[in-house]
């Protein structure tokens, strides 16, 4: 049995005397997507801190790819593509100047990755980024981010700034790309729409604990009839 790519034990981590969570575990199995689901303030974010090695935790520990990750090794972290912000810099470059600018900086880089969202989107390669629309942009930062070839793709709440339309665009291109190409991807997002038929498993948070932590397949076969966002709604209440 191959090891998991993220196995995270007994997390524990306070901003002040406000408590986040408490021995909070998980993993993360190769080729698997698995979303990390919850309201907004319940730590999704803090968790992707501390799996990046920016935040260290009050207790518990975190390993990726076998390695503490807050002794990550460079060789290791080539491996991880991170998005922390659906927005792009440089914005007065074109679709292909970008992506041009950005392979130069990763030897692995999959430039088809790119240009296949970006067909999906129906933007030509001369097309400046500046005058595209917010939802637009978030793809191009998405499209960058798949082109980066990691073995593991870590997304923060990926849908921000995605209309329902780019959404459900983007949740399809993902989940064939990851498939084809054995990737493992760990996302966060409190927007739940069309992620029960990008995500493998599913962990809900709430406030300090996580509720549910199993295949989406599963979850849903409990509540018939029910959307991955009805059973959400159910168990963390309205967000």
């Amino acid at each position: 049995m191959e090891e998991p790519v993220i196995v995270c034990e007994n997390l524990t981590h306070y901003y002040g005397n406000r408590k986040i969570y408490e021995n909070l575990s998980f993993e993360v199995a190769p080729g698997n997507i698995v979303g990390l689901l919850g309201k907004n303030g319940t730590g999704k974010t803090t968790t992707i801190n501390i799996l990046m090695g920016y935040l260290k935790p009050r207790g518990g520990s975190c390993r990726i790819f076998g390695e503490d990750v807050q002794h990550i090794s460079p060789a290791t972290r080539e491996r991880i593509a991170l998005l922390l912000e659906g927005h792009v810099q440089y914005s007065y470059m074109n679709i292909a100047q970008i992506e041009k600018f950005y392979s130069a900086f990763y030897p692995k880089w999959n430039r088809d990755a790119y240009y296949g969202l970006m067909e999906k989107l129906k933007v030509a390669p001369g097309q400046k980024i500046s005058r595209m629309s917010n939802g637009q942009r978030s793809q191009v930062a998405l499209g960058l981010i798949l082109a980066q070839n990691a073995d593991l793709l870590v997304l923060d709440d990926f849908s921000l700034g995605l209309d329902p339309g780019y959404r459900r665009l983007f949740c399809e291109y993902l989940r064939d790309y990851a498939k084809a190409e054995g990737k493992t991807v760990f996302l966060t997002s409190h927007i739940i729409q069309d992620l029960e038929k990008l995500v493998d498993e599913v962990i809900i948070m709430d406030y300090g604990s996580i509720l549910v932590q199993e295949p989406a397949k599963t979850l849903m076969a409990k509540y018939p009839g029910e959307t991955l966002e009805d059973i959400f709604i159910d168990l963390t209440g309205k967000y």
